[in-house]
């Protein structure tokens, strides 16, 4: 996959601006520029030392194309390890289509989705995961995948990783050559200290593998579904999160008939939000498909907020029985499922009817999604249901289906090695368990890597990075 091609792309979002910025790599990056830049210093732009910036003209012709600052990366001290030219230009949509197609007349080809970066894992500038971690950090929206993300990409995952992979590759060293002499009877590799060894791989791999459940919730969101029966205030309940107005509300029972979905960010951590048809027996088509999209919705969510009517709840025993067996048949089809109930319209019912409510409901939650009364306590009970502790000592955390489903094969492989061991198997197959463990860790980082998975991780990454 290595190119010699010199490619071309916008590096800032299409669009008017006040600055756009085309990045220019590969081994005639400067040559190309070189011709077509008229310095105001009358400066040869091939002949300038790397990490510096020059103001001149752009030149197609006789014709000035922009005044732009010309920022010049000598391979390989660059994002790419390629000899790179930033230009700066002014941030019209035509000029900058102006000068990409000077450039493509004169040999640059457009880049490829993630072509930098892909050129920079080629040239050794990132491994494979510290690249991932790029298009991740491009794509954090939240204080918590943000910081994932730089962790990532400043190396934290892939030390752990390398500190495993070359210990366990020092020990495989002395188990093969344990097999060269076979005949001998001889252990070069310490079978006690290669027992411990193994026991801190799996502790370790153990932790990353469970840390996805947290990565992942924090990199996607965490989907949070709103449900009760019609008209209890679900749909106020999102507006108030939401602080606007996303949801119809209306006095008219069943106005929501479909799911509403939307994000906001609570003390750093993504929520999704998703409002549902109110659940009741009811004859109306519509209404009905609805109904079955909201238990859809309960089994794909992370936490459920159980939402009620307090007046409606105190003036009936029949109400009060009703919503406990629903509530109890939520807790067992979902017994791993926080759910959070909520008595809404606390500002319709007085303080001893909220002490019965509550005496007869643990852990129940009073709010008032009209007037915003007890909003900021439901956020705040959100939080705790996502174990950030991880997040909070800058711990690492996995949030890559790709990197998770390695280091769950790579804990298998270590896993027959220990067995192995126990049972006292020859060296020969031990070493197969061991070499299928260091292909595992080798996939994460890129030592082993393949055409077609570079094609689909670099595919997804965004034009110009």
């Amino acid at each position: 996959m290595v190119s010699t091609d010199t490619v071309i792309a916008l590096a800032t979002p299409a669009g008017t601006g006040a600055i756009g910025v085309i990045r220019i790599s590969g081994p005639k990056a400067i040559e190309m520029v070189t011709p077509v830049f008229q310095s105001i210093r009358g400066k040869d732009l091939s002949k300038q030392k790397s990490h510096t910036i020059h103001l001149g003209h752009l030149i197609d012709g006789e014709k000035s194309l922009d005044q732009a600052l010309v920022s010049i990366f000598k391979a390989p001290h660059s994002y790419t390890g390629e000899d790179v030219v930033e230009l700066s230009c002014h941030g019209s949509p035509y000029i900058q289509q102006q000068v990409m197609q000077l450039f493509l007349r004169n040999g640059c080809r457009t880049a490829d989705a993630g072509e930098f970066t892909l050129r920079a894992f080629l040239n050794g500038k990132l491994d494979l995961s510290q690249a991932e971690a790029v298009a991740d950090l491009i794509a954090s929206d939240n204080a918590a995948s943000h910081q994932i993300a730089m962790q990532q990409m400043r190396g934290g995952f892939s030390n752990e990783i390398k500190v495993l992979r070359d210990e366990l590759l020092n020990f495989a060293s002395l188990i093969e050559l344990e097999l060269d002499f076979s005949e001998e009877d001889v252990e070069f590799a310490d079978r006690d200290q290669f027992k411990a060894l193994l026991d801190r791989i799996q502790n370790v791999l153990k932790r990353l593998i469970d840390s996805f459940a947290v990565g992942n919730v924090i990199k996607n969101g965490i989907p949070v579904a709103i449900v009760g029966e019609p008209n209890v205030g679900k749909s106020t309940l999102l507006n108030a999160l939401l602080n606007e107005e996303r949801a119809i509300v209306s006095e008219i029972a069943g106005t929501t008939r479909d799911t509403i979905e939307d994000e906001i960010t609570i003390g750093g951590l993504g929520f999704r939000f998703i409002d549902t048809a109110g659940i009741r027996d009811t004859k109306d088509v519509v209404e009905g498909i609805g109904i079955r999209k909201t238990f859809e919705k309960i089994e794909q969510a992370q936490v459920v907020l159980y939402l009620m009517d307090s007046n409606e709840v105190c003036n009936s025993a029949e109400a009060l029985q009703n919503l406990l067996t629903e509530i109890e048949k939520v807790k067992n089809k979902h017994p791993q499922k926080p759910l959070l109930v909520i008595a809404n319209k606390a500002d319709t019912i007085t303080s001893k009817e909220i002490t019965k409510l509550k005496s007869q409901i643990p852990k129940l939650l009073m709010i008032s999604a009209k007037t915003g009364e007890g909003v900021e306590d439901l956020k705040n009970q959100l939080l705790n249901f996502v174990n950030t502790g991880a997040l909070k000592n800058d711990e690492t955390i996995v949030t890559n289906t790709r990197h998770y489903d390695a280091l769950g094969k790579a804990y298998e492989s270590v896993d027959k090695v220990r067995s192995g061991m126990v049972e006292g198997i020859s060296g020969d197959l031990l070493a197969i368990d061991i070499r299928q463990a260091l292909y595992h860790f080798g996939e994460i980082t890129g030592e082993i890597t393949s055409d077609d998975l570079l094609g689909n991780i670099f595919a997804n990454f965004c034009i110009g990075k």
